[in-house]
């Protein structure tokens, strides 16, 4: 039962891991990263909601005052980090530094819960925001002669991890009022609401025409976000949750091989000792941790 429940981890981790696969192909068809955020979460939400109503539709009761804390979940963290990951990718040309930045997440939700919810700085975490700083030095070529990101590449990668921390700590108060489907589901009905109005896909005719786009966006929501969370979160019903987001740590990795064999990423031994210092860093911070991933 452990294995597989390790196998469902690892195999959201790289379902997670090939999303540029989708996001490089719409791209390449002229869509915006914004267009690209608003068809994943409304796909997204319909897929869920249809699982939902099927499987328990119990689960899809809120309570309106809570509306504002899913409006964190949906538009705070859910758009706002995948807008900026889609730009990352698009301005980086891959997926495996944009991946990698994005799980500086747990660093933002150790400092902020600092401040909000007055937790302790230990010396492990202390440890892992040292080594995660001197990885993303050597990842982005801060101090090297070689080939440097940009510094709005940068920003767009580490935007995706603090967006992507603000779901934790949205998610502190939702968790213990609601099932996880519950929290999912909602976030992404909120997220499809705020990114879809302002995104330009109610009045691009010609993107619904477009069986290819059409196709990418559904498989984007399905095998990269919908299949892989439901995966991740039955491994996670019999595994600790500090191991599960170890192992989850194949994402990255998983990317990285994507941009190599399929975008001729070029990955030089400077990079890939950063990328080695940040998932290390990620680990220890991991160890013995009771927090959920979701992404």
């Amino acid at each position: 039962m452990i294995l597989i429940n390790t196998v469902y981890i690892i195999v959201a981790g790289i379902l997670w891991g090939i999303i540029s696969l989708f996001v490089t192909q719409l791209q390449s068809l002229g869509l915006s990263s914004m267009e690209i955020v608003a068809l994943r979460v409304f796909f997204s939400a319909v897929i869920l909601s249809v699982y939902i109503l099927i499987k328990d539709k119990s689960k899809l009761k809120i309570n309106p005052k809570d509306i504002p804390l899913f409006i964190g979940t949906g538009i705070g963290s859910i758009v706002f980090f995948n807008f900026c990951y889609f730009e990352a990718i698009e301005i980086i040309g891959g997926a495996s530094v944009p991946a990698l930045l994005l799980y500086t997440a747990p660093i933002f939700v150790m400092i902020i819960s600092l401040f909000l919810f007055r937790e302790k700085i230990t010396v492990r975490k202390i440890l892992s925001l040292v080594i995660t700083f001197t990885g993303l030095i050597l990842v982005t070529g801060a101090f090297s002669s070689g080939e440097k990101l940009s510094p709005k590449a940068v920003l767009l990668g580490l935007g995706s991890g603090l967006g992507y921390a603000l779901y934790s700590i949205f998610g502190k108060y939702l968790v213990p009022k609601y099932n996880s489907l519950t929290v999912t589901v909602w976030t992404f009905i909120i997220a499809t609401f705020g990114a879809v109005p302002f995104s330009g896909i109610l009045t691009d005719i010609q993107l619904f025409m477009n069986w290819k786009g059409l196709i990418c966006s559904v498989m984007l929501a399905f095998l990269s976000t919908v299949l892989p969370f439901l995966f991740y979160t039955k491994g996670l019903s019999g595994t600790d949750a500090g191991k599960a987001s170890i192992l989850a740590t194949i994402e990255p990795f998983v990317a990285t091989v994507v941009g190599i064999t399929v975008f001729d990423e070029k990955i030089t031994a400077v990079k890939i000792t950063g990328m080695l210092l940040i998932l290390a860093a990620m680990i220890i911070l991991n160890i013995g941790s009771k927090s959920k991933t979701n992404k």
